[in-house]
């Protein structure tokens, strides 16, 4: 048997676009002044963990969260492209409240977690979360009994949920993806399990925005 992966996966810090509802999708905003406090305080609540590896998304928004934790450890932060979150398309830059008024049927199909739906020539969910949870699944593998850090999106944490749980792609999704929030797995060679799940005791009241504009 595999002998186990702690991987702690972590979105990044907030954005600007997060505090207003946008989506961003591949677009590479930065943090704004809350998000590089919560990585701070991330990279503190992290310090004392024993991490083997920290890889990242190369958007820069996860990329600067990572290099807070990397600053604490001492670890380089290995960039992964396939870390990155959903594309969606013309969905890109717009509120949820635009979308919803300029494309109805397409917000209709999104808020139904269609499988094969890609807004506007986005990503297909489907394709997105095999994309996503087999590149944190290669990365888990490379490091048996050891603890890594993920730092990523809302959107590759929501997959790994699934994965773990056993959920299917378009299950309503009852459980929160915070801003900066820790979120403990275990991977064996057999699969995943959650440990613990959006842990933000950390950030004492920051306000983080949940949602796959990650």
């Amino acid at each position: 048997m595999h002998e186990p992966t702690r991987v702690f996966v972590l979105r990044h810090g907030q954005t600007a676009w997060n505090a207003e509802r946008r989506i961003q999708g591949q677009l590479d905003v930065p943090l704004d002044d809350t998000g590089r406090w919560q990585a701070a305080r991330l990279a503190q609540a992290l310090a004392d963990e024993g991490l083997a590896a920290i890889y990242s998304s190369d958007l820069q928004r996860a990329h600067a969260t990572a290099l807070a934790l990397a600053a604490t450890t001492g670890l380089a932060v290995s960039a992964q492209v396939a870390l990155r979150e959903r594309s969606f398309g013309r969905f890109e830059g717009a509120t949820f409240a635009e979308i919803e008024q300029r494309w109805p049927e397409d917000a209709l199909r999104w808020r139904r977690r269609e499988p094969g739906f890609g807004p506007g020539g986005g990503e297909p969910l489907a394709a997105f979360h095999a994309r996503s949870v087999a590149a944190v699944t290669q990365l888990a593998a490379r490091h048996p009994g050891q603890a890594i850090a993920v730092v990523a999106h809302g959107g590759v944490l929501d997959g790994l949920y699934r994965a773990a749980m056993r959920l299917a792609l378009d299950a309503p999704r009852t459980w929160q993806l915070d801003n900066a929030s820790i979120n403990r797995l275990l991977y064996t060679g057999e699969g995943w399990a959650v440990v613990g799940w959006n842990d933000a005791s950390h950030l004492e009241g920051a306000n983080g925005a949940g949602s796959e504009e990650a």
